[in-house]
Protein backbone atom coordinates (compact mmCIF):
# COMPACT_ATOMS: atom_id res chain seq x y z
CA UNK A 1 0.00 0.00 0.00
CA UNK A 2 1.68 2.84 -1.02
CA UNK A 3 2.25 5.96 1.65
CA UNK A 4 -0.24 9.26 1.28
CA UNK A 5 1.03 12.30 1.15
CA UNK A 6 0.54 14.69 3.55
CA UNK A 7 -1.13 17.97 2.95
CA UNK A 8 1.10 20.76 5.18
CA UNK A 9 0.17 24.16 5.97
CA UNK A 10 3.11 26.60 4.44
CA UNK A 11 5.71 26.23 6.72
CA UNK A 12 8.81 28.49 6.75
CA UNK A 13 12.29 26.50 6.72
CA UNK A 14 12.99 28.02 10.02
CA UNK A 15 10.28 26.71 11.79
CA UNK A 16 10.17 23.58 14.51
CA UNK A 17 8.16 21.02 12.23
CA UNK A 18 11.11 21.98 9.15
CA UNK A 19 14.16 21.21 11.58
CA UNK A 20 12.95 17.84 13.06
CA UNK A 21 11.97 16.40 9.25
CA UNK A 22 15.17 16.45 7.47
CA UNK A 23 15.42 13.98 4.32
CA UNK A 24 17.20 10.49 4.54
CA UNK A 25 17.70 10.16 0.69
CA UNK A 26 17.03 11.77 -2.75
CA UNK A 27 13.90 10.49 -3.72
CA UNK A 28 11.04 12.53 -3.68
CA UNK A 29 8.81 9.58 -3.18
CA UNK A 30 10.16 8.78 0.26
CA UNK A 31 8.67 9.40 3.44
CA UNK A 32 10.30 10.88 6.35
CA UNK A 33 9.96 8.96 9.73
CA UNK A 34 7.81 10.89 12.01
CA UNK A 35 10.47 10.45 14.93
CA UNK A 36 13.64 9.68 13.94
CA UNK A 37 15.75 7.59 16.43
CA UNK A 38 18.24 9.62 18.04
CA UNK A 39 21.34 7.99 17.19
CA UNK A 40 20.26 8.10 12.83
CA UNK A 41 19.76 12.19 13.79
CA UNK A 42 22.75 12.19 15.29
CA UNK A 43 24.73 10.79 12.92
CA UNK A 44 22.85 12.94 9.91
CA UNK A 45 23.89 15.99 12.16
CA UNK A 46 27.56 15.72 11.87
CA UNK A 47 29.07 18.01 8.94
CA UNK A 48 26.57 18.09 6.72
CA UNK A 49 27.74 18.94 3.18
CA UNK A 50 26.37 22.11 1.76
CA UNK A 51 25.27 20.72 -1.60
CA UNK A 52 23.25 17.85 0.43
CA UNK A 53 21.58 20.47 3.26
CA UNK A 54 20.57 22.73 -0.16
CA UNK A 55 19.23 20.04 -2.04
CA UNK A 56 17.09 19.13 0.93
CA UNK A 57 15.76 22.56 1.51
CA UNK A 58 14.82 23.18 -2.11
CA UNK A 59 13.06 19.48 -1.77
CA UNK A 60 10.90 21.26 0.88
CA UNK A 61 10.35 23.93 -0.35
CA UNK A 62 8.96 22.53 -3.83
CA UNK A 63 6.87 19.88 -1.90
CA UNK A 64 4.87 22.88 -0.09
CA UNK A 65 1.75 23.48 -1.93
CA UNK A 66 0.48 26.92 -3.41
CA UNK A 67 -2.44 28.10 -0.78
CA UNK A 68 -5.31 29.18 -2.71
CA UNK A 69 -5.90 32.91 -3.99
CA UNK A 70 -8.49 33.64 -0.56
CA UNK A 71 -5.55 32.44 1.61
CA UNK A 72 -3.52 34.59 -0.48
CA UNK A 73 -5.52 37.57 -0.47
CA UNK A 74 -6.27 37.10 3.49
CA UNK A 75 -2.41 37.06 4.00
CA UNK A 76 -1.86 39.78 2.16
CA UNK A 77 -4.35 42.45 4.18
CA UNK A 78 -3.38 41.31 7.25
CA UNK A 79 0.09 42.67 6.36
CA UNK A 80 -1.56 45.43 5.08
CA UNK A 81 -3.07 46.34 8.03
CA UNK A 82 -0.14 45.63 10.46
CA UNK A 83 2.28 47.86 7.96
CA UNK A 84 -0.27 50.41 8.46
CA UNK A 85 -0.62 50.20 12.00
CA UNK A 86 3.11 50.44 11.75
CA UNK A 87 3.00 53.61 10.51
CA UNK A 88 -0.14 54.71 12.41
CA UNK A 89 2.41 54.20 15.20
CA UNK A 90 5.55 56.26 14.02
CA UNK A 91 3.26 58.57 12.73
CA UNK A 92 2.12 59.19 16.44
CA UNK A 93 5.70 58.76 18.09
CA UNK A 94 6.84 61.61 15.53
CA UNK A 95 3.73 63.78 16.87
CA UNK A 96 4.10 63.07 20.22
CA UNK A 97 8.18 63.87 19.95
CA UNK A 98 7.59 66.92 17.85
CA UNK A 99 4.98 67.88 21.00
CA UNK A 100 7.81 67.43 23.37
CA UNK A 101 9.99 69.48 21.68
CA UNK A 102 7.65 72.69 21.24
CA UNK A 103 6.74 72.50 25.13
CA UNK A 104 10.94 72.46 26.01
CA UNK A 105 10.95 75.23 23.58
CA UNK A 106 8.37 77.34 25.18
CA UNK A 107 9.63 76.43 28.56
CA UNK A 108 12.97 77.82 27.86
CA UNK A 109 11.65 81.12 26.03
CA UNK A 110 9.52 81.46 29.12
CA UNK A 111 12.18 81.24 31.81
CA UNK A 112 14.60 83.43 29.52
CA UNK A 113 11.90 85.87 29.06
CA UNK A 114 11.70 86.11 32.76
CA UNK A 115 15.32 86.12 33.32
CA UNK A 116 15.80 89.16 30.73
CA UNK A 117 12.55 90.98 32.45
CA UNK A 118 14.52 90.49 36.13
CA UNK A 119 17.82 91.79 34.58
CA UNK A 120 15.91 94.41 32.97
CA UNK A 121 13.99 95.45 36.48
CA UNK A 122 17.81 95.56 38.07
CA UNK A 123 18.95 97.70 35.60
CA UNK A 124 21.32 94.98 34.58
CA UNK A 125 20.23 95.02 31.16
CA UNK A 126 18.90 96.03 27.89
CA UNK A 127 17.00 95.46 24.85
CA UNK A 128 17.06 95.86 21.77
CA UNK A 129 14.04 98.79 21.55
CA UNK A 130 15.96 100.56 24.74
CA UNK A 131 19.02 100.60 22.63
CA UNK A 132 17.10 102.00 19.60
CA UNK A 133 15.32 104.15 21.54
CA UNK A 134 18.60 105.68 23.90
CA UNK A 135 20.43 105.89 20.21
CA UNK A 136 17.34 107.92 18.97
CA UNK A 137 17.01 110.30 22.00
CA UNK A 138 21.03 110.55 21.61
CA UNK A 139 20.93 111.80 17.97
CA UNK A 140 18.21 114.03 18.59
CA UNK A 141 19.53 115.72 21.54
CA UNK A 142 23.00 116.38 19.26
CA UNK A 143 21.25 117.90 16.53
CA UNK A 144 19.88 120.13 18.90
CA UNK A 145 23.17 121.34 20.80
CA UNK A 146 25.35 121.85 17.81
CA UNK A 147 26.89 125.10 17.12
CA UNK A 148 25.24 126.97 15.01
CA UNK A 149 25.35 130.86 13.58
CA UNK A 150 22.73 132.50 14.83
CA UNK A 151 22.11 133.27 10.63
CA UNK A 152 20.96 129.72 10.34
CA UNK A 153 17.98 129.76 12.23
CA UNK A 154 16.50 131.54 9.69
CA UNK A 155 17.82 130.61 6.43
CA UNK A 156 20.39 127.44 5.34
CA UNK A 157 23.75 128.19 5.60
CA UNK A 158 26.90 125.95 5.10
CA UNK A 159 28.00 124.63 8.70
CA UNK A 160 31.14 125.54 10.13
CA UNK A 161 33.90 123.44 8.37
CA UNK A 162 32.06 121.38 5.78
CA UNK A 163 30.46 122.45 2.82
CA UNK A 164 27.50 121.33 3.09
CA UNK A 165 24.12 122.97 3.98
CA UNK A 166 23.42 122.91 7.84
CA UNK A 167 20.27 120.55 8.96
CA UNK A 168 16.94 122.30 9.33
CA UNK A 169 17.57 122.93 13.52
CA UNK A 170 13.77 124.83 13.19
CA UNK A 171 12.43 121.90 12.06
CA UNK A 172 10.03 120.09 14.58
CA UNK A 173 9.51 116.19 14.47
CA UNK A 174 6.57 116.49 11.80
CA UNK A 175 8.56 118.19 9.68
CA UNK A 176 7.32 121.87 10.35
CA UNK A 177 9.44 124.68 10.31
CA UNK A 178 9.78 126.44 13.39
CA UNK A 179 10.18 130.14 14.20
CA UNK A 180 13.94 131.01 15.48
CA UNK A 181 12.09 132.04 19.15
CA UNK A 182 10.07 128.51 19.35
CA UNK A 183 12.94 126.78 18.00
CA UNK A 184 15.15 127.78 20.84
CA UNK A 185 12.78 127.32 23.46
CA UNK A 186 12.96 123.63 21.75
CA UNK A 187 16.19 123.33 22.56
CA UNK A 188 15.51 124.77 26.14
CA UNK A 189 12.93 122.02 26.78
CA UNK A 190 15.02 119.58 25.39
CA UNK A 191 18.35 120.57 27.64
CA UNK A 192 16.27 120.66 31.02
CA UNK A 193 14.24 117.33 30.46
CA UNK A 194 18.00 115.51 30.07
CA UNK A 195 18.78 117.44 33.31
CA UNK A 196 15.50 116.75 35.38
CA UNK A 197 15.51 112.66 33.90
CA UNK A 198 15.93 110.05 36.59
CA UNK A 199 16.73 106.43 35.48
CA UNK A 200 13.71 104.31 35.92
CA UNK A 201 12.47 100.82 35.58
CA UNK A 202 9.38 100.78 33.75
CA UNK A 203 9.29 96.53 34.06
CA UNK A 204 7.53 96.74 37.96
CA UNK A 205 5.74 93.99 39.32
CA UNK A 206 3.13 92.84 37.24
CA UNK A 207 1.26 90.68 39.44
CA UNK A 208 -2.43 91.04 39.82
CA UNK A 209 -3.19 90.00 43.03
CA UNK A 210 -3.74 92.23 46.25
CA UNK A 211 -0.32 91.65 47.90
CA UNK A 212 1.42 92.86 44.09
CA UNK A 213 -0.77 95.90 44.17
CA UNK A 214 -0.23 97.10 47.67
CA UNK A 215 3.90 96.42 47.03
CA UNK A 216 3.60 98.53 43.92
CA UNK A 217 1.38 101.25 46.35
CA UNK A 218 4.33 101.28 48.39
CA UNK A 219 7.26 101.41 45.83
CA UNK A 220 5.40 104.22 43.86
CA UNK A 221 5.13 105.55 47.31
CA UNK A 222 8.93 105.66 48.04
CA UNK A 223 9.31 106.72 44.79
CA UNK A 224 7.53 110.17 45.23
CA UNK A 225 9.70 110.66 48.34
CA UNK A 226 13.07 110.27 46.66
CA UNK A 227 12.41 112.36 43.26
CA UNK A 228 11.55 115.24 46.22
CA UNK A 229 15.30 114.94 47.48
CA UNK A 230 16.74 114.35 43.92
CA UNK A 231 19.53 116.49 43.35
CA UNK A 232 19.79 118.05 39.36
CA UNK A 233 23.24 119.08 38.63
CA UNK A 234 24.61 122.12 40.11
CA UNK A 235 23.57 124.84 37.51
CA UNK A 236 27.26 126.29 36.79
CA UNK A 237 27.94 122.76 35.14
CA UNK A 238 25.40 122.61 32.76
CA UNK A 239 27.79 124.56 30.09
CA UNK A 240 29.52 121.12 30.06
CA UNK A 241 26.14 118.93 29.57
CA UNK A 242 25.18 121.02 26.71
CA UNK A 243 28.73 121.82 25.20
CA UNK A 244 28.55 118.30 22.49
CA UNK A 245 32.43 117.69 23.66
CA UNK A 246 31.59 117.79 27.36
CA UNK A 247 34.49 119.58 27.87
CA UNK A 248 34.83 120.53 31.66
CA UNK A 249 32.60 122.67 33.51
CA UNK A 250 35.20 125.10 35.41
CA UNK A 251 36.90 125.59 31.80
CA UNK A 252 33.95 126.26 30.13
CA UNK A 253 32.81 128.95 32.95
CA UNK A 254 36.06 131.36 32.17
CA UNK A 255 35.69 131.17 28.73
CA UNK A 256 31.88 131.80 29.14
CA UNK A 257 32.87 135.01 31.44
CA UNK A 258 34.50 136.05 28.44
CA UNK A 259 31.94 135.77 26.43
CA UNK A 260 29.50 137.94 28.46
CA UNK A 261 32.13 140.40 28.10
CA UNK A 262 32.15 140.18 24.73
CA UNK A 263 30.03 142.01 22.10
CA UNK A 264 28.57 139.47 19.91
CA UNK A 265 25.37 138.38 18.92
CA UNK A 266 26.12 134.70 18.12
CA UNK A 267 25.50 131.75 20.91
CA UNK A 268 28.51 130.56 23.32
CA UNK A 269 29.87 127.82 21.83
CA UNK A 270 29.86 128.75 18.22
CA UNK A 271 31.65 131.97 19.36
CA UNK A 272 33.76 129.87 21.16
CA UNK A 273 34.48 126.95 18.46
CA UNK A 274 34.13 128.79 15.08
CA UNK A 275 33.99 132.78 15.99
CA UNK A 276 35.84 135.50 17.16
CA UNK A 277 36.17 133.44 20.61
CA UNK A 278 38.49 130.32 18.38
CA UNK A 279 41.32 132.72 18.96
CA UNK A 280 40.60 133.69 22.86
CA UNK A 281 42.98 132.69 25.12
CA UNK A 282 42.30 133.28 28.89
CA UNK A 283 45.00 133.28 31.66
CA UNK A 284 43.01 131.17 34.10
CA UNK A 285 42.62 128.47 31.64
CA UNK A 286 45.00 128.09 28.26
CA UNK A 287 43.16 126.66 25.31
CA UNK A 288 44.64 123.62 25.29
CA UNK A 289 43.70 122.69 28.88
CA UNK A 290 39.96 123.16 27.32
CA UNK A 291 40.33 120.68 24.83
CA UNK A 292 42.12 118.52 26.26
CA UNK A 293 40.11 118.24 29.80
CA UNK A 294 36.75 116.64 28.63
CA UNK A 295 34.35 114.75 30.82
CA UNK A 296 33.17 111.36 29.68
CA UNK A 297 29.75 110.48 29.63
CA UNK A 298 28.65 106.96 29.93
CA UNK A 299 25.33 106.13 27.79
CA UNK A 300 23.01 103.81 29.73
CA UNK A 301 24.44 100.71 27.96
CA UNK A 302 28.22 102.15 29.07
CA UNK A 303 27.27 102.86 32.75
CA UNK A 304 26.10 98.83 32.82
CA UNK A 305 29.68 97.99 33.31
CA UNK A 306 30.09 100.23 36.61
CA UNK A 307 26.75 98.90 38.35
CA UNK A 308 27.07 97.39 41.60
CA UNK A 309 25.08 94.82 42.76
CA UNK A 310 24.66 93.86 46.30
CA UNK A 311 25.40 89.60 47.31
CA UNK A 312 24.15 87.45 49.76
CA UNK A 313 26.69 88.38 52.56
CA UNK A 314 25.87 92.25 52.03
CA UNK A 315 29.43 92.64 50.11
CA UNK A 316 29.11 94.76 46.91
CA UNK A 317 29.99 93.25 43.36
CA UNK A 318 30.46 94.77 39.82
CA UNK A 319 27.07 93.54 38.05
CA UNK A 320 28.89 92.37 34.94
CA UNK A 321 30.87 89.44 36.87
CA UNK A 322 30.20 88.99 40.08
CA UNK A 323 33.41 89.95 41.26
CA UNK A 324 33.73 91.75 44.79
CA UNK A 325 34.84 95.35 44.32
CA UNK A 326 38.08 96.79 45.51
CA UNK A 327 38.75 100.06 45.31
CA UNK A 328 43.09 99.92 45.15
CA UNK A 329 45.68 100.92 43.24
CA UNK A 330 45.19 97.04 41.70
CA UNK A 331 42.44 98.30 38.96
CA UNK A 332 42.25 101.34 36.59
CA UNK A 333 39.46 102.39 34.32
CA UNK A 334 39.01 101.61 30.77
CA UNK A 335 36.89 101.51 27.81
CA UNK A 336 34.94 98.64 29.41
CA UNK A 337 34.97 99.57 33.06
CA UNK A 338 36.97 98.86 35.88
CA UNK A 339 39.64 96.42 35.34
CA UNK A 340 43.21 94.84 36.82
CA UNK A 341 46.22 97.19 36.01
CA UNK A 342 47.18 94.58 33.88
CA UNK A 343 44.46 93.69 31.74
CA UNK A 344 44.67 94.70 27.94
CA UNK A 345 41.65 96.85 27.96
CA UNK A 346 42.12 100.03 25.96
CA UNK A 347 41.44 103.51 27.42
CA UNK A 348 39.22 105.71 26.48
CA UNK A 349 39.56 108.20 23.67
CA UNK A 350 37.41 111.56 22.99
CA UNK A 351 35.31 111.28 20.08
CA UNK A 352 37.87 113.14 17.94
CA UNK A 353 40.36 110.29 18.67
CA UNK A 354 39.05 107.10 16.51
CA UNK A 355 42.57 105.11 17.56
CA UNK A 356 41.61 103.24 21.02
CA UNK A 357 45.24 103.51 22.67
CA UNK A 358 46.20 100.69 24.76
CA UNK A 359 47.25 101.40 28.33
CA UNK A 360 51.12 102.80 28.46
CA UNK A 361 53.24 101.37 31.04
CA UNK A 362 56.28 103.59 30.47
CA UNK A 363 57.66 105.99 32.92
CA UNK A 364 57.51 108.67 30.29
CA UNK A 365 53.81 108.35 30.10
CA UNK A 366 53.76 107.95 34.11
CA UNK A 367 55.61 111.18 35.05
CA UNK A 368 53.51 113.13 32.55
CA UNK A 369 50.18 111.75 34.15
CA UNK A 370 51.18 112.36 37.02
CA UNK A 371 52.09 116.40 36.20
CA UNK A 372 48.82 116.56 34.83
CA UNK A 373 47.22 115.26 38.27
CA UNK A 374 49.68 117.89 40.22
CA UNK A 375 48.20 121.15 37.36
CA UNK A 376 44.68 119.79 38.02
CA UNK A 377 45.06 119.77 41.93
CA UNK A 378 46.21 123.61 41.74
CA UNK A 379 43.41 124.47 39.46
CA UNK A 380 40.41 122.70 40.58
CA UNK A 381 38.22 123.84 43.25
CA UNK A 382 41.05 126.93 44.22
CA UNK A 383 40.65 129.36 46.45
CA UNK A 384 43.25 131.93 45.54
CA UNK A 385 42.26 134.87 47.41
CA UNK A 386 41.59 132.50 50.42
CA UNK A 387 45.16 131.42 50.16
CA UNK A 388 47.14 134.67 48.84
CA UNK A 389 45.63 136.61 52.22
CA UNK A 390 47.48 137.17 54.84
CA UNK A 391 47.17 137.31 58.75
CA UNK A 392 43.43 138.86 59.60
CA UNK A 393 42.84 138.85 56.07
CA UNK A 394 41.57 135.42 55.91
CA UNK A 395 38.92 135.98 57.99
CA UNK A 396 37.20 138.03 55.38
CA UNK A 397 37.21 135.43 52.22
CA UNK A 398 36.25 132.58 54.17
CA UNK A 399 32.98 131.70 53.18
CA UNK A 400 30.55 128.92 52.82
CA UNK A 401 32.15 127.90 48.87
CA UNK A 402 35.57 128.47 50.63
CA UNK A 403 35.55 125.95 52.82
CA UNK A 404 33.59 123.79 50.54
CA UNK A 405 36.37 123.97 47.74
CA UNK A 406 38.68 122.84 50.39
CA UNK A 407 37.01 119.85 50.78
CA UNK A 408 36.71 119.17 47.36
CA UNK A 409 40.43 119.92 47.02
CA UNK A 410 41.21 116.82 48.66
CA UNK A 411 39.05 114.25 46.50
CA UNK A 412 41.62 115.65 43.61
CA UNK A 413 44.17 112.78 44.20
CA UNK A 414 45.58 109.42 42.67
CA UNK A 415 43.18 106.33 43.28
CA UNK A 416 39.98 108.45 44.39
CA UNK A 417 36.89 106.40 43.96
CA UNK A 418 33.74 108.01 43.74
CA UNK A 419 30.19 106.72 43.42
CA UNK A 420 26.41 108.16 42.23
CA UNK A 421 23.11 106.53 43.10
CA UNK A 422 20.27 107.15 40.71
CA UNK A 423 16.72 107.71 41.76
CA UNK A 424 16.25 104.32 41.93
CA UNK A 425 18.82 103.73 44.32
CA UNK A 426 20.89 102.04 41.97
CA UNK A 427 24.74 102.09 42.83
CA UNK A 428 27.53 103.02 40.24
CA UNK A 429 31.26 103.26 41.09
CA UNK A 430 34.16 104.16 39.53
CA UNK A 431 37.40 106.01 39.71
CA UNK A 432 37.78 109.87 39.46
CA UNK A 433 39.92 111.21 36.91
CA UNK A 434 39.85 115.24 37.05
CA UNK A 435 38.45 116.98 34.16
CA UNK A 436 38.07 113.38 32.72
CA UNK A 437 35.89 111.32 34.92
CA UNK A 438 32.86 112.54 37.18
CA UNK A 439 30.20 112.70 39.22
CA UNK A 440 28.39 113.75 35.71
CA UNK A 441 29.76 110.94 33.65
CA UNK A 442 27.45 108.31 35.56
CA UNK A 443 24.11 109.41 34.54
CA UNK A 444 25.19 111.76 31.00
CA UNK A 445 24.21 114.60 33.74
CA UNK A 446 20.61 113.44 34.76
CA UNK A 447 19.73 113.84 38.48
CA UNK A 448 20.45 111.70 41.00
CA UNK A 449 19.52 110.85 44.82
CA UNK A 450 23.22 110.97 46.25
CA UNK A 451 26.96 110.97 45.16
CA UNK A 452 30.03 111.27 47.01
CA UNK A 453 33.68 109.31 47.46
CA UNK A 454 33.48 105.61 48.94
CA UNK A 455 36.39 103.16 49.48
CA UNK A 456 35.36 99.23 49.74
CA UNK A 457 37.94 96.81 50.51
CA UNK A 458 36.69 93.01 49.17
CA UNK A 459 33.53 93.90 48.78
CA UNK A 460 33.02 95.19 52.30
CA UNK A 461 32.22 99.10 52.68
CA UNK A 462 34.58 100.83 54.54
CA UNK A 463 34.55 104.61 54.22
CA UNK A 464 31.88 106.99 52.84
CA UNK A 465 32.19 111.03 51.66
CA UNK A 466 28.96 113.23 50.85
CA UNK A 467 31.36 115.66 48.90
CA UNK A 468 30.35 116.03 45.29
CA UNK A 469 31.47 119.16 43.23
CA UNK A 470 29.22 118.51 40.62
CA UNK A 471 25.68 118.18 42.17
CA UNK A 472 26.29 119.25 45.41
CA UNK A 473 23.89 117.09 47.23
CA UNK A 474 22.70 118.06 50.75
CA UNK A 475 23.24 115.89 53.59
CA UNK A 476 19.57 114.65 53.72
CA UNK A 477 20.08 113.14 50.61
CA UNK A 478 23.39 111.44 51.46
CA UNK A 479 21.29 109.94 55.64
CA UNK A 480 18.86 108.48 52.88
CA UNK A 481 21.27 106.95 50.91
CA UNK A 482 22.87 105.48 54.22
CA UNK A 483 19.62 104.14 54.90
CA UNK A 484 18.56 102.25 51.25
CA UNK A 485 21.93 100.79 52.06
CA UNK A 486 21.11 99.52 55.31
CA UNK A 487 17.45 98.17 53.78
CA UNK A 488 19.54 96.63 50.43
CA UNK A 489 21.80 94.40 52.96
CA UNK A 490 24.48 95.91 52.51
CA UNK A 491 27.03 95.06 55.50
CA UNK A 492 27.53 98.59 57.00
CA UNK A 493 29.83 96.92 60.29
CA UNK A 494 33.09 98.43 58.79
CA UNK A 495 32.06 101.97 57.67
CA UNK A 496 32.93 104.87 58.61
CA UNK A 497 31.60 108.73 57.82
CA UNK A 498 33.97 111.07 56.60
CA UNK A 499 34.37 114.23 58.67
CA UNK A 500 33.42 115.74 55.76
CA UNK A 501 29.64 115.29 56.72
CA UNK A 502 30.04 117.10 59.60
CA UNK A 503 31.61 120.07 57.96
CA UNK A 504 29.21 119.96 55.60
CA UNK A 505 25.98 119.58 58.50
CA UNK A 506 27.44 122.72 60.06
CA UNK A 507 27.80 124.28 56.90
CA UNK A 508 23.73 123.97 55.64
CA UNK A 509 23.04 125.09 59.22
CA UNK A 510 25.11 128.62 59.02
CA UNK A 511 23.18 128.99 55.71
CA UNK A 512 20.08 128.48 56.39
CA UNK A 513 20.41 130.82 59.68
CA UNK A 514 22.21 133.55 57.50
CA UNK A 515 19.06 133.59 54.78
CA UNK A 516 16.54 133.37 57.65
CA UNK A 517 18.35 136.26 59.45
CA UNK A 518 18.70 138.34 56.03
CA UNK A 519 14.67 137.71 55.55
CA UNK A 520 14.43 138.93 58.76
CA UNK A 521 16.53 142.41 58.41
CA UNK A 522 15.14 142.70 54.78
CA UNK A 523 11.46 143.05 56.10
CA UNK A 524 12.85 145.37 58.74
CA UNK A 525 14.69 147.61 56.78
CA UNK A 526 11.37 147.56 54.24
CA UNK A 527 9.16 148.57 57.06
CA UNK A 528 11.49 151.93 58.30
CA UNK A 529 11.61 153.14 54.74
CA UNK A 530 7.89 152.91 54.28
CA UNK A 531 7.45 155.00 56.80
CA UNK A 532 10.09 157.36 56.43
CA UNK A 533 10.74 157.63 52.63
CA UNK A 534 8.13 156.40 51.06
CA UNK A 535 8.71 157.90 47.74
CA UNK A 536 12.01 155.81 47.87
CA UNK A 537 10.16 152.54 48.57
CA UNK A 538 7.88 153.23 45.22
CA UNK A 539 10.55 154.50 42.91
CA UNK A 540 12.67 151.06 44.16
CA UNK A 541 9.14 148.99 43.70
CA UNK A 542 9.19 150.44 40.15
CA UNK A 543 12.33 149.54 39.02
CA UNK A 544 11.74 146.01 40.09
CA UNK A 545 8.86 145.66 37.69
CA UNK A 546 8.90 143.72 34.96
CA UNK A 547 9.32 145.62 32.16
CA UNK A 548 8.16 143.01 29.81
CA UNK A 549 5.77 143.67 26.92
CA UNK A 550 4.37 140.68 28.24
CA UNK A 551 3.86 142.09 31.72
CA UNK A 552 2.88 145.13 30.65
CA UNK A 553 -0.42 143.77 28.91
CA UNK A 554 -0.86 142.06 32.37
CA UNK A 555 -0.87 145.09 34.72
CA UNK A 556 -3.20 146.64 32.02
CA UNK A 557 -5.96 143.74 31.96
CA UNK A 558 -5.58 143.71 35.80
CA UNK A 559 -6.24 147.55 35.99
CA UNK A 560 -9.64 147.63 33.80
CA UNK A 561 -10.64 144.62 35.69
CA UNK A 562 -10.38 146.81 39.03
CA UNK A 563 -11.77 150.03 37.65
CA UNK A 564 -14.71 148.21 35.87
CA UNK A 565 -15.12 146.50 39.98
CA UNK A 566 -15.12 150.04 41.17
CA UNK A 567 -17.74 151.58 38.48
CA UNK A 568 -19.91 148.66 39.78
CA UNK A 569 -19.88 149.80 43.39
Amino acid sequence: MAPQRTTMAPIGPSSPVHQAQEPASTSPSTVLPSSPRPSETRKHSHHPSISSRHSSHQEYIDSLPVPAASELARIESVQIRKEDEKAQQSLCEDERAEGDRSAAAELIQRNYRGYRERRQMRGWGLDPGSRWVEAFKEARYRHLTTPRPRSSIDEGVSRPGTGEQSPASTVDGSGRRLSGARANWTKVGTIVRRAANDEDSSSESSGGDETAGEIRRLRAEKKEERMKSAKTMDLQYWLEMVDVRHRYGSNLRTYHQEWQRSETNENFFYWLDYGEGRRVECAGCPRERLDRERVRYLSKEERLDYLVRIDEAGRLCWAKDGTRIDTTTKYRDSLHGIVPVDSDAPMFQPEDHDKSTEPSRTSSSSSSSSDSEKEATAHHYATDKFDNARGVKKVKHVSPATIFNKLLRSSVKKNTWIFVADTNFRLYVGIKQSGAFQHSSFLHGSRISAAGLIKIKDGRLDKLSPLSGHYRPPVSSFRAFVHALKEGGVDMSHVSISRSYAVLVGLEAYVRTRRRGKRVVGKLLYGRDKILSPDEVRRREEEERDKSESAERERRVLELQREEESRRE
